[in-house]
Order: C-alpha cells, then structure tokens, then sequence
C-alpha cells in the first residue's frame, strides 16, 4: 500500500493543500495538488502543485526561485486535504507577498495588512 491510496482527490483529480510556514505557523497560501503534484512533492522533497489555469504540473519556484522545501506532510481526517509545513524561500504569494491570506476583513472593506517586498 502507498501513502497515496489514502488520498481522496476530487471528481477532477484535485485535492486542496495548504501551504504553512514551518517556523512561524503563517498560512502561506492554498493550491491544488493532483496525483503527479503528490507524488513529485514526495519524490523531490519540493512542494509541487497543478495549475488548474495552466493545465499542468508546476513546482513551486520554478521560474521565480521562491521555493517550497517540505519539512512535514499532514493529512485531514477525511483524506480530502493534505497540509504541508514548508520553508519558504523568499515570498510565497505572486504579488510578492509573505503570505498569499494579506487582506483582512475590517467591518465591511478588506484591509490590506501586508505590503509587497521589494527587493
């Protein structure tokens, strides 16, 4: 039996993962993981997700060198989503944010709480 077998994806072959800081506890972000995504993930040690826009495969980092080092692998207690405790290199949003989570609801407007990093 494989850790994949216990894994309950989607009627489209997804499941949710969510990204978080393995030092600070910050949710980083939420992507989508298939079966490839999970098994080059465990594979290489890197978070790997599906691009549900793109259509394909994509390690996290790949063209921006921000990359997700996995340190620990969770799964829920309904099999349907995986969490991963990461080591961030550099920002984890494409806004070029910590986190991709920087707006907070603030009565009715959402409030911007984190600011981009220039470099």
């Amino acid at each position: 039996m494989s850790l994949i077998d216990d894994l309950k994806f989607d009627a489209h072959g997804l499941m949710p993962a969510i990204a978080q800081d393995a030092n600070s506890g910050r949710v980083l972000m939420l992507a989508w993981m298939n079966a490839e995504a999970f098994e080059a993930t465990c594979k290489t040690g890197f978070a790997h997700y599906y691009s549900r826009s793109r259509k394909k495969l994509w390690k996290k980092g790949e063209t921006s060198g921000h990359v997700q080092k996995v340190v620990d692998m969770y799964l829920d207690c309904d099999g349907d989503t995986l969490l991963l405790k990461v080591d961030q290199t550099g920002p984890a949003c494409h806004t070029n944010r910590e986190s991709c989570f920087y707006r907070r609801r603030q009565n009715d407007t959402w409030e911007t709480i984190e600011e981009p990093i220039h470099d």
